[in-house]
């Protein structure tokens, strides 16, 4: 089998397995459905920009086709930010306003009108077969850079941001999104650093270099693929989305020290919120977030956010499970609870996840449970 037949072979199995999760991913009852349509959208515009390696071959018949499936990479990242946000923000909506990510897609189309699509069947078959040195696709090519190095950092952007205010509002934040968009954003980079290493050779003497580069580019999409249905897969519900509203504790502080508050006066608030916390143990409760510690406390949200992340000087999150850890090494040292599992340990104190546990444990004590115990 020669280099374009495998790479056929491995293109058409990546094809298969996105369309399938795809189709996965629109049929399952769940009530992530926005950002599931938008993940299942992303994987079919790159299995019709992947199938370019082999539709070639049947669509020639239908030349008018090649345009749309030569522009439609430009589409995956503009869905994959929707599908970033959609995840990150439990309240996210598609709006008109998302119809201006289409504008690329649309001028790299409208550059093709004239000598494409207006064309006949046979200037178009030339202009297809030519169109590796035309200059639509040095345009389609600058573009497309431009676009991608955009939306990279934008991604960057809100994952940064909303991790951030995820730590100041809630308690046990599932960090499996963030490392799975995390590891997606970083996956595209690598595959984006293999295609422009491939259209480079493509301009230069290196042929058969060039088509191992093609090779190369279809089995890491392929790799990619797999991938994606394994991640998908194992971890149906990744994420648990915050409110796009919320604010970081940083963009009303000001406002907030305006207001005469002495040290003194946030000295006593510091004192009663914490023994309110020691008391009332409000941090057992897994899903604690930010909101309902204030609605206890009978303390403005506001103020207490300021007043944790400001003035205490800790996240939210970290704040709550440092009691958590305290209530934990109580039971750890407690004669009583010898038979007590740290497995079990961990849901008796608020947390529910063992790596959460186990992670915070160590971070305020430098020991694990279980070396904590025995010491």
């Amino acid at each position: 089998m020669d280099k374009l037949s495998f790479l056929e072979v491995i293109s058409s199995i990546a094809v298969f397995i996105s369309l399938l999760l795809a189709l996965f991913l629109f049929t399952i009852k769940t009530k992530n459905k926005i950002e599931n349509r938008l993940f299942a959208t992303f994987l079919i515009i790159n299995a019709i920009d992947t199938s370019g390696f082999f539709m070639y071959r049947f669509i020639n018949n239908y030349m008018f086709l090649h345009g749309p499936r030569i522009s439609c990479h430009l589409l995956g990242m503009p869905v994959f930010y929707l599908y970033v946000n959609a995840v990150c923000y439990s309240d996210f909506k598609l709006k008109r306003k998302h119809l201006l990510h289409l504008i690329p897609f649309i001028m790299i189309n409208l550059s093709l009108v004239p000598r494409f699509y207006l064309a006949n069947d046979a200037a178009k078959s030339y202009f297809y077969e030519h169109w590796a040195h035309s200059p639509e696709i040095y345009f389609h090519q600058i573009l497309f850079e431009f676009q991608f190095f955009f939306y990279i950092v934008a991604i960057f952007i809100i994952l940064k941001k909303n991790r951030k205010i995820y730590l100041e509002n809630y308690t046990n934040p599932n960090t499996l999104v963030h490392k799975w968009l995390f590891q997606m954003t970083i996956a595209f980079i690598i595959v984006h650093a293999v295609v422009i290493t491939k259209n480079i050779l493509r301009y230069t003497d290196y042929y058969e270099l060039f088509l191992w580069m093609n090779v190369m580019t279809g089995i890491t999409v392929l790799f990619t693929a797999c991938w994606f249905i394994l991640k998908v897969l194992s971890y149906p519900e990744l994420f648990r989305g915050i409110d796009s509203t919320l604010q970081l504790t940083k963009n009303f502080v000001d406002t907030s020290e305006n207001e005469n508050i002495t040290d003194e006066t946030h000295s006593i608030q510091i004192e009663q919120l914490k023994k309110f916390m020691l008391e009332k143990e409000p941090f057992l409760e897994p899903a604690l977030t930010i909101q309902e510690l204030a609605d206890q406390a009978k303390i403005p949200v506001r103020d207490l956010s300021v007043l944790i992340n400001h003035h205490i000087n800790q996240h939210f999150f970290d704040f709550v499970n440092e009691y958590r850890i305290q209530k934990a090494m109580t039971f750890l040292k407690d004669p009583a609870k010898k038979e007590l599992k740290v497995s079990e340990i961990f849901y008796e104190v608020g947390f529910n996840s063992k790596s959460s546990f186990h992670s915070s444990f160590k971070k305020y004590t430098n020991l694990t449970p279980t070396e904590f115990r025995k010491s």
